[in-house]
């Protein structure tokens, strides 16, 4: 029976493990659809099969990683299809739980809301790579802050889910493609309308943010 320390260290290990495939998916640098053999990722990760399986399976249960019957796990293809479901899914869940929000968060949250925005407007996207993997943290950060008072961890986690595997088609599908509105003017209004707390406001700010960027990205995709 393995130890608890054990048990504790496997899980940190397949959690990271996990959280490197994922940056190299979203990023495009492991190509949607291709396959995921476990003998070079686990040289390439200096690991046992233990771990490594056990982040692909977190992977596959967070919809980018999909297992093939007795021939190990590939990268979830990507599709017009999948995407206008991670759009529709994310503008519900994503609108709900910012309502909440608003309705539950006190001084301290708006403060935490306020302040991702300011280090997100302090990055200069897409000037070089770090730059740009510098915004897609904080980009991150401030979406998540938005909603963090929402008091409903499992929605939670479903909409951290949802927009991870949104940022896999933006940044893949934009990364070439200039954006052609304000993203920075839509961030600073849905934060000056959650902070006053005009919920139906914010939601209805957010939910347009998050078809926008849907609507940019299909376009990008079926051109590719």
């Amino acid at each position: 029976m393995q130890t608890s320390s054990k048990l504790d260290s496997s899980q940190t290990l397949a959690t990271n493990i996990a959280a490197r495939l994922r940056e190299l998916i979203a990023t495009g640098e492991i190509a949607p659809g291709a396959r995921l053999r476990l003998n070079d990722l686990k040289a390439s990760f200096g690991v046992s099969l233990s771990p490594l399986r056990e982040a692909l399976s977190r992977l596959c249960a967070e919809g980018f990683v999909a297992t093939e019957d007795q021939r190990g796990y590939r990268v979830v293809p990507v599709s017009p299809t999948n995407l206008d479901e991670v759009t529709r899914l994310r503008c519900e869940f994503e609108t709900y739980a910012l309502r909440e929000a608003i309705r539950l968060g006190d001084d301290e949250w708006e403060g935490e809301v306020v302040a991702a925005l300011h280090r997100l407007n302090k990055i200069e996207r897409g000037v070089d790579e770090a730059n740009s993997a510098q915004w897609e943290q904080f980009h991150c950060l401030f979406h998540r802050h938005l909603i963090s008072a929402c008091q409903l961890p499992l929605l939670l986690h479903f909409c951290s889910t949802l927009h991870d595997l949104n940022d896999r088609y933006r940044r893949i599908f934009l990364s070439d493609n200039p954006i052609d509105r304000d993203v920075r003017q839509e961030h600073e209004e849905i934060c000056k309308a959650t902070i006053e707390r005009r919920a139906d406001d914010a939601c209805e700010l957010l939910r347009s943010h998050i078809q926008r960027t849907g609507t940019n990205v299909l376009r990008a995709l079926t051109r590719s």
